[in-house]
């Protein structure tokens, strides 16, 4: 029997919806703290085979969620391309900027990027060996949008303001940049699917602060071309898009890029979802993370509302965004019986 990701993807409605969790493998979990421990650092776990490919089976093993989903992290393309890249404890990742002609000049080629990324293919390799026959492997990139952003401001910001005033200041390069990234993309994307992945995920963290014609042009275009292109190359592969707090960018989101699956987050109503996206195919979410933090009935009310709400479609169940390190593995478990209605 067909895995119940991939039916669901096809547009099959389950009787019960398959599940897993965006960053299901993290900081949560004890086993996790252990195993990064272990490496030493992130990105030193991130580009190590046998440890990445352990902490993605790790709540496999857990709780059997019904995908697993590379561990990795969307920064990684950027460090491919030539960026320096670097973590800081309890702040996050940081990079070296790109923000001036030179310092796109400076990147490397596209076709240079698998000397950096051999180790994340390797880690797929492991795991399509690893896994059980039932669960689905999901690969992922992050969409050039939300890359950009992380590109040209060198860390995580609140509103994208540095890319937005690249943007609007030199359009041009800020176009290249895209281009080059979405160029990148294709590539990465293309050789997980040739190392095991069943299915790529394009992770649009930031899409919600694109609006109007902006939207259009660096939140869907670059998703249709990276998904046409990997349909192209890999016939058949399912295409997961996740263009955060779009709210009405949601609409029409299928059509207009070739996905699959369209993920939502939980700033729209599952009710509104399922009237507005699920409509055009496969929709993903959207239960609100921190209930993995509170539990209790409110959290056994809320999985029930978000799997009735899209009941008459194809579904995947998953949270409206990451599982966060304060999380209770315990709710996670309890989220996952109310789903399987034990």
């Amino acid at each position: 029997m067909t895995k119940t990701i991939l039916r669901a993807l096809a547009g099959e409605t389950l009787p019960t919806p398959p599940i897993w969790m965006m960053r299901q493998a993290g900081r949560y979990l004890p086993e996790y703290k252990a195993t990064r421990a272990q490496a030493g650092d992130f990105l030193s776990l991130c580009y190590n085979p046998e440890l990445a490919a352990e902490v993605t089976l790790q709540p496999i093993r857990r709780y059997g969620f019904d995908g697993a989903i590379l561990f990795a992290d969307i920064l990684l393309l950027p460090q491919a391309l030539g960026a320096d890249l670097w973590f800081v404890t309890g702040e996050g990742p940081r990079l070296s900027t790109i923000t001036s002609e030179a310092d796109f000049a400076a990147l490397r080629p596209v076709h240079a990027i698998d000397d950096t990324l051999a180790p994340i293919y390797e880690t797929i390799r492991i795991l399509r060996r690893e896994l059980p026959a039932e669960t689905t492997l999901i690969g992922f990139a992050g969409a050039p949008w939300t890359v950009a952003t992380y590109m040209i401001a060198g860390q995580g910001t609140p509103d994208q303001g540095p890319a937005h005033a690249l943007k609007d200041g030199n359009r041009a390069l800020f176009e290249q940049l895209l281009g080059k990234i979405t160029e990148g993309t294709i590539e990465y994307l293309s050789r997980q699917i040739e190392a095991g992945a069943e299915v790529v995920k394009l992770f649009d963290s930031w899409a919600g602060s694109l609006s109007g014609a902006d939207f259009e042009r660096y939140a869907k275009e670059p998703a249709r071309v990276i998904t046409e292109a990997l349909k192209r190359r890999h016939p058949g592969i399912p295409v997961i898009a996740f263009p955060r707090q779009a709210g009405q960018g949601y609409v029409g989101f299928h059509a207009a890029t070739g996905a699959d699956c369209v993920a939502v987050d939980d700033s729209v109503t599952p009710e509104w979802a399922a009237e507005h996206v699920q409509v055009s195919g496969c929709v993903q979410g959207n239960l609100a993370s921190s209930h993995m933090v509170t539990g209790g009935a409110e959290l056994v009310a809320e999985t029930r509302r978000v799997v009735q709400a899209f009941s008459e479609g194809p579904h995947i169940f998953n949270l409206g965004h990451g599982i966060t390190p304060d999380a209770d593995p315990a709710n996670v478990q309890l989220m996952i019986d109310t789903v399987r209605g034990a």
